[in-house]
């Protein structure tokens, strides 16, 4: 589900301006943000110390929207993204990428608050920030990032809507649903951290980001990321086939052209 409960959509030049349509104009409104760059947005952590997300620059960064006093929805999205972010960690590494999870109610979304709201869905790992800002802050964010919201009687109407952040700062990914799959979150991180396509390799790290973006494959069975050796064997065979065959037919182009007879 791209939204969850009824839909509405903010232009641009009118941020306070709601207004209800389809669900297809909420995904193209989404979607229009992919290679937007967020800005420079200045937030507080739990321990009220200033962070912005230009400080994130260099690694991908996964951005989460919520407000705490969701009592279904937010803690199901927070809980889901952990799981992934774990398994992402486990086959990407501790370090490869940072997330924030940013509370949109600026009212009730104090740094104390984002500290227990972290607290009640159990998540303590390094490199998860929760961060607090002012209205006008996160109105521009949610902007940058075509992330929807709107007040409804029983608190916000939002887009259920995770967002992944290449490494200098550009709108890469948009993944839906508070219950998405887990692939949606760590393929893209995969592709930012070792390239949508195999570079030709000239130094060692080039043949280590080659061989772990062709052998970090998903397990449907476990629910995690493995490495395949099977396809590294494949890739390395498949090489020494083709140098076979490139010897034999040199060898061969060779021979023939001693043995062509002197007219």
């Amino acid at each position: 589900m791209v939204f969850i409960a009824s839909y509405a959509a903010t232009c641009r030049a009118e941020p306070h301006d709601f207004t209800a349509f389809s669900r297809e104009r909420a995904l193209a409104y989404s979607q229009a943000a992919l290679g937007r760059t967020v800005g420079a947005h200045r937030f507080l952590n739990h321990n009220g110390e200033a962070v912005e997300l230009d400080r994130f620059h260099g690694r991908p960064l996964v951005v989460s929207l919520i407000y705490t006093s969701c009592y279904h929805t937010c803690p199901a999205l927070t809980r889901n993204l952990a799981h992934a972010v774990d398994v992402a960690r486990e086959a990407l590494g501790e370090d490869s990428f940072r997330v924030v999870s940013i509370g949109f109610d600026s009212a009730v979304d104090t740094p104390a608050r984002m500290n227990e709201y972290a607290r009640e869905q159990g998540i303590s790992v390094p490199g998860w920030d929760f961060l607090s800002g002012e209205e006008a802050t996160i109105r521009e964010l949610s902007e940058d990032l075509g992330f929807i919201f709107f007040p409804s009687p029983k608190g916000f109407d939002h887009l259920a809507q995770t967002t992944i952040i290449d490494t200098g700062g550009r709108v890469y990914r948009q993944v839906y649903g508070n219950t998405f799959e887990t692939p949606q979150l760590v393929e893209p991180l995969k592709e930012l951290l070792f390239g949508t396509a195999a570079r030709l390799p000239v130094t060692v790290s080039d043949w280590i980001d080659n061989i772990r973006l062709f052998c970090t494959i998903y397990d449907p069975s476990t629910g995690r990321y493995r490495f395949d050796y099977s396809v590294l064997v494949s890739v390395v065979a498949g090489l020494l086939c083709l140098g076979m065959v490139m010897t034999f037919v040199v060898h061969a182009w060779r021979t023939r052209g001693r043995s062509k007879p002197v007219a």
